[in-house]
């Protein structure tokens, strides 16, 4: 396991259930291939989204539409195949721990409830938060 993977799993512990699965969902994502000036320009208009509906820096949750937006816009059967393989990957890679394994797995049991998660990651590390 590497040092990054086991720092990741020690914080997984002090999240809650749906940000142990946006966290797990989008260190996955790191697998996703999509082009950066794709990803940056879906970015850019998820932010202005989300400032219409208040500001940028609240916290991100999966039911709004910025990352449903982004989660539409970014969505192709072969980056959530990929998302998903890789999501399965982590197991391999040593993510092991009760917290882990039920993100894994409730990622696993819903490939909408994965992407949406992934999208939502992918904001909210745009973001900062």
């Amino acid at each position: 396991m590497s040092g990054s993977l086991g720092a990741w799993l020690d914080l997984l512990d002090d999240l809650g259930e749906v940000e142990r699965c946006v966290s797990a969902a989008w260190l996955a994502g790191q697998a996703v291939e999509i082009p950066e000036a794709e990803l940056n320009e879906a970015l850019r208009r998820a932010l202005v989204v989300r400032a219409v509906e208040g500001s940028p820096q609240r916290e991100v949750t999966l039911d709004e539409d910025a990352v449903a937006r982004l989660a539409d816009e970014l969505e192709s059967p072969e980056r959530r195949a990929s998302l998903l393989l890789a999501t399965d990957g982590l197991r391999d890679e040593g993510a092991v721990t009760p917290s882990a394994s039920a993100a894994i797995e409730a990622l696993l049991a819903d490939g909408d409830f994965a992407w949406r998660c992934f999208a939502a990651g992918l904001l909210a590390a745009e973001l900062g938060l």
